[in-house]
């Protein structure tokens, strides 16, 4: 498949992540190439245009009022390539755009964190603000700065911000996706190996923009399950921490 050639991450779209991040470079990578043998014959034609008709050969320039088959022929052809761009882009799209069918374990079905049924994804809200990203899961727990998903499971994500706009990327997972105050975007990912996944805000959100990192970490769906029970405890204390540092305001007499 095109989707395999080398240069992954410099010429073309990092894939090996999501199912949608692969069919991102799949298509970039059909684009690239066209536009690359489109670039050569240009070249070509242009370098035998040079030779052909130089001033040592033809001292005189020859007056040409035109070539309609030459025409019609660049015209069909141009046209074909568009029409072709076109169609094969829609193809793709609905892979791109829809989520894939979950492979939710039975773990993570009973423990309520998807319901059940393999097209069910999980959701996961993600929220921006300057400078990190929060993590909302469902029953209540949440993290900061590291999204934890189980592998095998679809991963809707709700992308909002509290403040000003920043992007969502993580470049296996997926394309951009604006992270807007009052504003909810979706997207998903499906991860089949276990790993972290390195990403960053890609809006410039002011000026620790550069430092506003982003990262998931794939984890089996048991020990996905055992993670999120055990943040659900820790956001749990740390609340009831916070209530109780809070100095007492003194009663209005």
């Amino acid at each position: 498949m095109l989707y395999k050639l080398p240069l992954a991450g410099v010429l073309l779209p990092e894939r090996g992540g999501s199912p949608n991040a692969d069919r991102i470079a799949s298509l970039y990578a059909v684009t690239l190439v066209i536009a690359f043998v489109v670039f050569i014959g240009v070249v070509v034609a242009i370098v035998y245009a040079l030779r052909r008709y130089s001033e040592k050969r033809h001292p005189v320039a020859t007056q040409t009022r035109g070539n309609t088959r030459l025409e019609i022929a660049w015209t069909l052809a141009a046209s074909g390539l568009i029409v072709f761009l076109a169609v094969w882009t829609f193809i793709q799209l609905p892979g791109i755009e829809n989520a894939d069918e979950s492979e939710a374990s039975a773990a993570v079905i009973d423990a309520g964190i998807v319901p059940a049924g393999k097209d069910q994804p999980l959701t996961i809200e993600v929220i921006g603000r300057q400078y990190i990203w929060k993590f909302r899961y469902p029953g209540g727990a949440s993290s900061y700065e590291e999204m934890v998903a189980p592998v095998g499971v679809t991963v809707k994500l709700e992308i909002t911000s509290i403040d000003v706009a920043h992007s969502w990327w993580i470049p296996k997972l997926g394309g951009k996706f604006d992270a807007l105050p009052g504003y909810t975007n979706e997207t998903w990912f499906r991860i089949s190996e276990e790993g972290v996944y390195q990403g960053q805000c890609a809006e410039l959100c002011g000026r620790n923009h550069a430092v506003m990192f982003a990262r998931v970490r794939a984890v089996s769906p048991d020990a996905y399950v055992a993670w999120l029970a055990r943040q659900k405890r820790e956001n749990a204390e740390g609340l009831a921490a916070a209530k109780a540092d809070r100095p007492a305001i003194p009663e209005e007499r």
